[in-house]
């Protein structure tokens, strides 16, 4: 059941939180192309590019050559590669904004057309999950949610509790003020009654004296 839940979590996550791009592009000898990817602060990031083979089965072309540089919006330099068929880069972003790498063909004559495939991901979606389960995270992962079901439930009768408590003190109030009414209805009457006698006493002391 755990482990159902931790796939059901992992699986919104990636929904929510995850950049990845994946493209072929072609580019011509002599020319640069970049691609810009806005990347969060403390998110990690993965690249791996490839030059496609125009012939397969045979050896790739000396002049199938890439250079690749992987920069931030700051000049900080991430990767570096020259004259190279592929490669791959990984980094975790220090700071936020827009990542930029870009593939350069050196010149050739006659001019000739490149295609790479280059896939670039960051955020949950760089993170290796094949290898994490590998390791045993996936019961620390279990534990860590039992953790949290824990944590939900205690708060969830805590709030039953503190709803109890909420219609006890409703049902105290209620009778309080029923207590209220009734001592203050008493109290009236005592007032009440205690006036008619002291009119009744003034009545009788002055027709006592003659006075009325």
């Amino acid at each position: 059941m755990i482990r159902g839940a931790a796939v059901v979590l992992l699986s919104f996550l990636l929904l929510l939180s995850y950049t990845a791009e994946s493209v072929r592009f072609d580019l011509q000898s002599g020319h640069t192309k970049c691609i810009a990817e806005d990347i969060k602060s403390n998110s990690m990031t993965v690249g791996k590019y490839s030059v496609v083979n125009p012939s397969e089965g045979h050896p790739l072309p000396d002049s199938h050559k890439l250079t690749v540089r992987v920069t931030s919006a700051y000049g900080n330099n991430y990767h570096n590669a020259d004259l190279v068929e592929s490669g791959q880069f990984a980094f975790t972003a220090p700071e936020n904004g827009d990542y930029m790498a870009c593939f350069w063909a050196p010149d050739h004559k006659p001019e000739v057309t490149i295609s790479v495939d280059f896939e670039w991901k960051s955020g949950m979606e760089a993170k290796d999950w094949t290898n994490v389960a590998k390791k045993g995270s996936v019961d620390a992962m279990e534990l860590e949610l039992k953790r949290l079901m824990d944590t939900v439930t205690s708060i969830h009768e805590e709030m039953f509790y503190l709803r109890d408590r909420e219609e006890e003190m409703q049902e105290l109030n209620k009778s309080t003020n029923s207590q209220m009414a009734v001592f203050s209805f008493l109290s009236l009457v005592v007032c009440l009654s205690v006036a008619g006698l002291q009119f009744w006493h003034l009545k009788t002391f002055f027709e006592k004296k003659k006075l009325i």
